[in-house]
């Protein structure tokens, strides 16, 4: 009986000792894979500047910077693209005051560059970015995609969702104050690099399973009553 009892009580130990090892095993592995897919992202951001030679109906370029508006105009001046449009620009910013960081004649700034008030964050780009590319008849076109190594990721992934018709050609921007190569060794650079990542992969479980439906349903909604980007 006694026998009996124990052989019971080391049994009903071992069921929880299993599925604490079975939960271990579990964490220790999606551990390994996100720092390998962190490690992964890390190293495939570009290191160099873009050197685009493609024509596109558009250029879209995520404000960010000085740096990246004055490429995304270099894109247009060099007739790369029809129309340009600078998304997530600061409610208080005028559009001469972009005009002088374009390398653009004015003719081409008031004809050809639209200026986008409305976003505040990376899907708020996309969002932006859609219904613009469908006012000028490119929803399903080609755009070329202007921003820096470390938010090209993300930005392409929302952009996707977006505009799930559309080609989209990356052009990256390197910052000259922020070296993605130094992501080992300097704490700051792998904090910007492991927030985007956690960003990034946020976006493609947002997209791709909690709302597969996002470019077509969620986001057009969300869209309609949107104002039409201001100049």
């Amino acid at each position: 009986m006694r026998a009996h009892a124990r052989d019971g009580e080391a049994r009903g130990w071992a069921a929880p000792g299993r599925w604490r090892l079975a939960v271990f095993a579990l964490f220790c592995f999606l551990a390994s894979a996100l720092v390998a897919g962190f490690i992964g992202f890390a190293l495939s951001l570009e290191r160099a500047e873009s050197t685009l030679t493609v024509q596109a109906d558009g250029v879209v370029v995520l404000t960010g910077g000085s740096d990246r508006v004055y490429e995304a105009g270099g894109l247009l001046a060099r007739g790369q693209a029809r129309r340009l449009l600078i998304t997530g620009v600061n409610r208080a910013t005028r559009g001469h005051e972009i005009a002088k960081l374009l390398p653009v004649s004015r003719e081409l700034f008031e004809c050809c560059v639209d200026l986008g008030y409305r976003a505040r964050d990376t899907i708020g780009n996309a969002r932006e970015t859609r219904d613009w590319a469908h006012a000028h008849g490119i929803g399903a076109g080609s755009l070329i995609v202007v921003t820096s190594n470390y938010h090209m990721p993300r930005a392409l992934a929302e952009l996707s969702a977006a505009l799930p018709g559309a080609e989209l050609y990356p052009f990256v921007v390197v910052s000259d104050h922020l070296r993605v190569e130094d992501w080992l060794g300097d704490f700051a650079v792998t904090r910007l690099i492991a927030a985007e990542y956690v960003k990034y992969l946020y976006v493609l479980l947002r997209t791709r399973l909690l709302e597969p439906g996002l470019s077509a349903t969620a986001l057009a909604s969300a869209g309609a009553a949107a104002v039409p980007a201001e100049r």
